[in-house]
């Protein structure tokens, strides 16, 4: 699914405009290499999950500006009819290589690189790190969580205090890539195809007379998807009161699926509520918890022996509380086939079109290099060609098959770099052609810019 934002070519900070008038006006057409890349971990990270490349894709391969958005720009009073009607005409006509979505990557290699006529790939950069740095940041958090429960299944309820609708779908999407097993998100699940999840809020609960009366009322309307929420008023009597329930249920060919905690002690409340099903018989009944979780919150509960089966993930990963950002960048590389550099303090950047190469033993990722795009080197080359010619290579992905090759990659990556806290970093390292150019081009510059021999 689109919205209408991601059609629109002045989704893009002024200064990406300004810069590309001075391109057009200096004739600078000639091709430019930009890569994506981030420049450090959040505390407590140590990898990323590749995320947000679809939404890129669509974009590019829709890209141009409307009489609408061109009639808007004219009224700025910035740019000149010829450059106005240039971009009239405009359309992306690159190439885009990536990390597949679902891939974990790390600090300094390139998720993303777009070669294309300079003018082309300056414009869509704010799209680019926009898209990327959200799913990016909230898959990384979602594994995290993931991680955390050890197998139990994760539901993201996020969606009601994500930063704006937007980002309720994305979040969503970003979550069920990095494991999660559904959404509450409705219009998610449409769009992406991602199974939804919810049953009830403490509203239904004290619409009703008494809280038996809502329990029996949702069970007769949903007699196949019976999960109660147990502690409106008080979590053991709600608990007892689910079981009366269920016995009921089971009269008639039914069974309850679940009960849900969403305050208190989860750890001991989980564990009360437990004793009390298992004594009547129903073991089979899950539990079910939401509440302020994140891997944080999960790894406690469950350090402390809590008797839950499943968890509801709200608003901690739906903005990546403690990591709500990532310092991203989009940076030239290469222009005119002259590789080129960055060297501000603290952001210095990498020359060149550039590949990574991943080496790994059966199960286990052991370690990456980043290379010049042309370097040959033992392992598996990350990044793809995705897109030629400003034409996508193949269709969009089924979002379960990234999901999938989620799975299987992070379960290849240590333990010591998925820890919540203080985790290790992998080892990444620079290729001997690159470290070369890098040196090369480093001392050039400060030759001519700085006069330094």
């Amino acid at each position: 699914m689109k919205q209408d934002i991601d059609r629109s070519a002045i989704f893009t900070d002024l200064y990406e405009l300004t810069m590309a008038a001075a391109y057009y006006q200096h004739k600078m057409f000639s091709p430019a290499t930009f890569s994506l890349f981030i420049r450090n971990y959040p505390p407590n990270r140590s990898y990323f999950v590749s995320a947000g490349l679809e939404d890129v894709l669509a974009f590019l391969d829709n890209y141009r500006f409307t009489q609408e958005e061109l009639n808007y720009l004219s009224s700025v009073g910035l740019f000149t009819p010829d450059f106005l009607d240039f971009l009239g005409g405009l359309r992306f006509t690159g190439e885009v290589r990536t990390v597949p979505e679902g891939r974990v990557f790390f600090k300094d290699e390139p998720i993303l690189e777009v070669t294309a006529p300079i003018i082309e790939a300056q414009l869509v950069e704010t799209f680019i790190i926009n898209a990327v740095n959200l799913q990016v940041s909230i898959a990384a958090k979602a594994s995290r969580c993931v991680y955390a429960a050890r197998g139990r299944s994760l539901v993201d309820f996020s969606m009601r205090r994500t930063q704006g609708t937007d980002a309720g779908l994305k979040v969503a999407r970003a979550s069920y890539i990095a494991g999660f097993a559904g959404t509450s998100n409705v219009l998610a699940g449409q769009s992406y195809s991602i199974p939804v999840s919810g049953t009830m809020a403490h509203s239904f609960i004290t619409s009703f007379e008494e809280e038996i009366d809502a329990f029996h009322a949702f069970a007769e309307t949903f007699p196949d998807n019976t999960v109660l929420l147990i502690d409106t008023y008080d979590t053991a009597a709600g608990a007892r009161k689910a079981v009366e329930v269920a016995k009921e249920m089971k009269r008639r060919g039914k069974a309850l699926r679940g009960v849900r905690l969403d305050s208190g002690d989860m750890a001991e409340l989980s564990k009360e509520v437990r004793t009390i099903l298992r004594h009547e018989g129903l073991d089979d009944v899950s539990i079910f918890a939401s509440g302020g979780f994140d891997e944080y919150k999960i790894a406690d509960v469950l350090k402390r022996g809590a008797e839950i089966d499943a968890f509801g993930i709200g608003t901690k990963m739906g903005v990546s509380a403690d990591s709500p950002y990532t310092d991203m960048a989009y940076k030239l590389v290469q222009y005119e086939g002259r590789p080129v550099l960055k060297l501000s303090t603290g952001k210095k950047t990498l020359v060149g079109e550039k590949q990574v190469f991943r080496t790994r033993t059966e199960n286990s990722l052991v370690e990456d290099t980043i290379s010049l795009r042309d370097e040959k080197l033992n392992g598996e080359p990350l990044l793809k060609s995705v897109m030629k010619n400003g034409n996508r290579e193949q269709p969009p992905e089924a979002l379960k098959e990234i999901q999938d090759r989620f799975k299987e990659e992070f379960a290849a990556l240590a333990d010591a770099h998925k820890a919540i806290e203080n985790p290790e970093e992998f080892p990444v390292k620079l290729a001997p052609g690159l470290r070369e150019l890098q040196k090369e081009v480093t001392h050039a510059v400060m030759e001519k810019e700085l006069g330094e021999s």
